[in-house]
């Protein structure tokens, strides 16, 4: 067995006693989200879930996945595996990079049914014994393990043990059920950590309804539990940690900057931004429509203004009407707050509302021609009436009027994509059939530059310069925690910021690097 520290040992020197944690999220906890995160108080952060399997054979796919930076630590890789080899070669890859690996198994989704693994290996202890073991006695760097709980508590404290038993040196209990997700979610049950808590004799880290900073306090006194993980709350508002509740264009703005210095592939952005936005996109749906459609960072970056341009015209608006912007929510659409999922009971009646409104399919009077099409070829003839889907009759193509390639059919210089790639980049040009916009990213870099100053005076006419980055404080009080923290961090969030703050100027465009919230 190799020699190293583990459990409290661990936990108080490696991870620094963290008791503020970023969970790992699939396409969520990328780098730039982790140092956004790290800046606003988190204390120890997952890589999103990764495939021991994909990891072992796809340089790429390991590249991407362990990008990082000095200051991205203490760090845990997590990797999702159902066969104890498979899982020790992934993590022998990793550990240089990392200072523990952690084993996924409270992935609840359908994609971990169907690939047996996470939450749905809970009933194997044989081999997720033999799992951790392994990787106990051969990695240089701790195991850890995440679950999620059973109906029965003595099971699940059993389950516990005898990961504690293997070689588990943190554990991490999410206090749901592998069934609770999706519209039947509900609460997690911090009894059933608490459990936990009181029978083994490693750190653990509680999981669960956490939303405020109040909670996280809440949590660690009825659990007794180490440490407070959370996804949902810090994907809404990566500041939770201090306890304050900023403007979500801040927030934008800020994690759009770490892009810039940390690439990870568009959709990452394009997710974060509808969370950060939830509220805001349910007013202005054209703005929806932006972060759904955007082609580049550029764009993306574009849509940020136009909502920060909204919210500041909305904030001037309500000193003289407030009443305009009274709602069910805690704070206004343009504050930084979570997102309250609907119980299992109402997300039923609106599934049934929902399903209520459906045209049913009328199989009786179809067309003569749709007669044999399946049920799914039907709903798109109809749908697209004059496309034809006979696959027997092919496509002649046109060669590309500079090689002998097949033109692109859309093409706007009638080429392929590679003789397009090569006109377009010499002449700064667009082609809407192959999906290539230089021009249009140049002048919408400059559109985003102008709007960006334009909207800087308008905030610093309405806030004088500092309301605006205050933020606002959690209506459920915790203004000391803020105060606490924030003295804590003050130096390291300076120093972090005025290091970001230079990276932005050059406008370098994002490329790609490394939904569901493990």
């Amino acid at each position: 067995m190799v020699d190293k520290i583990g459990g409290y040992e661990f936990w108080r020197t490696t991870l620094s006693a963290a008791k503020y944690v970023v969970a790992p999220m699939v396409d969520q906890s990328e780098l730039a989200w982790r140092m956004l995160s790290r800046r606003y108080g988190a204390e120890l952060c997952y890589t999103p879930m990764l495939h021991s399997s994909v990891f072992n054979r796809d340089q790429r796919y390991r590249t991407e996945a362990l990008q990082s930076c000095p200051e991205d630590k203490p760090l845990i890789v997590q990797f999702c595996a159902n066969d104890p080899e498979t899982f020790l070669k992934a993590a022998l890859l990793a550990e240089d990079h990392c200072d523990a690996i952690d084993l996924n198994l409270g992935c609840p989704q359908v994609i971990a049914k169907r690939g047996h693994y996470g939450a749905f290996l809970q009933d194997e202890w044989e081999l997720l014994e033999k799992m951790v073991k392994l990787c106990h006695e051969r990695l240089k760097v701790p195991i850890t393990c995440k679950v999620r709980i059973f109906e029965s508590m003595e099971k699940t404290i059993e389950y516990a043990q005898m990961l504690e038993k293997a070689g588990c040196q943190i554990l991490t209990v999410h206090g749901r059920t592998k069934e609770q997700k999706g519209p039947k979610t509900g609460l997690a049950d911090w009894q059933y950590i608490k459990a936990v808590r009181d029978n083994v004799k490693i750190p653990v880290f509680g999981n669960g309804n956490i939303q405020y900073l109040s909670d996280v306090k809440k949590c660690l006194e009825e659990t007794g539990v180490d440490g407070i993980m959370t996804a949902e709350g810090n994907l809404h508002n990566p500041a939770l940690f201090l306890g304050i509740d900023p403007p979500i264009w801040k927030m934008a703005e800020e994690y759009l900057e770490l892009v810039d210095k940390y690439p990870c592939p568009l959709s990452y952005v394009r997710g974060h931004l509808f969370k950060l936005f939830h509220h805001g996109l349910v007013i202005h749906e054209d703005i929806r429509l932006m972060v759904g459609t955007g082609k580049s960072l550029d764009s993306l970056k574009l849509a940020v203004l136009r909502m920060k341009e909204r919210c500041l015209k909305d904030m001037e608006k309500s000193k003289t009407c407030p009443e305009m912007f009274e709602s069910k929510l805690p704070h206004p659409y343009w504050i930084c707050q979570p997102y309250v999922r609907p119980s299992p009971e109402e997300a039923e009646e609106n599934q049934k509302r929902r399903e209520a409104t459906k045209r049913p399919l009328d199989l009786q009077n179809i067309p003569a021609d749709m007669a044999g099409m399946s049920k799914n070829k039907i709903k798109k003839k109809i749908k697209n009436p004059h496309k034809s889907f006979d696959g027997t009759k092919k496509a002649q193509y046109e060669k590309c009027d500079s090689c002998l390639n097949p033109r692109g059919k859309k093409c706007a210089f009638g080429r392929c994509k590679n003789c397009c790639k090569n006109k377009t980049r010499t002449e700064t040009l667009d082609c809407v059939g192959h999906g290539i916009y230089l021009k249009s990213k140049l002048e919408l870099k400059e559109q985003c530059d102008n709007k960006k100053k334009e909207l800087d005076l308008l905030e610093q006419r309405l806030t004088g310069g500092s309301q605006v980055e205050e933020g606002h404080q959690n209506p459920r009080g915790h203004g000391q925690d803020q105060e606490v923290k924030a003295g804590d961090n003050n130096n390291a969030t300076s120093q972090d910021t005025q290091k970001e703050a230079t990276v932005t100027s050059d406008g370098t465009e994002a490329t790609d690097s490394s939904t569901a919230v493990t």
